[in-house]
């Protein structure tokens, strides 16, 4: 039976699971939220998820928000034996795991907090050091990127970037990621040509928020 997933296309947390899925081979029963629209405060889906994000995975009584939750999750339930997509090697897991946390606690925050610093075509007071620390971000971002060709670390693709490249695509849709910034460019294309159904998980997705985002800010950034 499939599972089911509140999703939104436009969101990255979303489409990491997506991707996570398709490599899986995980059937999904996709219930579209427009967050855009406010459904994610429908009475109906704050009794299903309290905190009203998405995505939220529904697995018989499991209800489970938090992307990088239902992503581990999906491997450690669907993978047959040791995936590479999250190995039981200590240390690649460690890395994995720093990453995951990057993208949550650092890089979509801070990327936030710069586009948040420039709405409505005016940039207010913290827009400089806001733009330090998300270019910053993406400094160390470029490092990580210099150890192989995915960002664990890795020779091959992991959780880790099937949950980076959502928010980094988006990034790069809306403006945000020069050209000069090559390690993330070179790791985004081995992404496109790695990753099961990228195109329809995560590329138009990435194309329609990145429009909905540069409609949203300053023309200068």
């Amino acid at each position: 039976m499939p599972l089911d997933l509140y999703y939104c296309i436009t969101s990255p947390f979303c489409r990491s699971v997506l991707l996570t899925a398709r490599a899986l081979g995980v059937e999904l029963n996709l219930k579209e939220v427009d967050i855009w629209q406010g459904e994610q405060f429908k009475p109906e889906y704050l009794a299903l998820n309290p905190e009203h994000t998405v995505p939220t995975l529904v697995d018989g009584d499991l209800v489970l928000w938090e992307s990088h939750a239902i992503c581990t999750y999906l491997v450690t339930k669907f993978a047959k034996g040791d995936s590479a997509l999250y190995p039981r090697d200590a240390v690649t897991r460690a890395r994995i795991d720093s990453l995951l946390y990057f993208g949550n606690a650092t890089f979509f925050p801070r990327f936030r907090a710069f586009m948040h610093s420039q709405l409505g075509g005016k940039r207010d007071p913290t827009y400089d050091e806001k733009k330090e620390k998300f270019h910053e971000c993406l400094r160390w971002l470029e490092k990580f990127l210099s150890r192989a060709d995915f960002a664990a670390a890795t020779d091959h693709i992991t959780v880790a970037d099937m949950a980076l490249v959502p928010s980094v695509t988006s990034v790069i849709e809306a403006g945000f990621i020069l050209d000069e910034h090559t390690k993330i460019y070179e790791w985004v294309k081995r992404c496109e040509e790695g990753m099961a159904g990228y195109e329809e998980a995560n590329g138009q997705g990435a194309q329609l928020v990145g429009k909905r985002i540069r409609g949203m800010i300053s023309s200068q950034s």
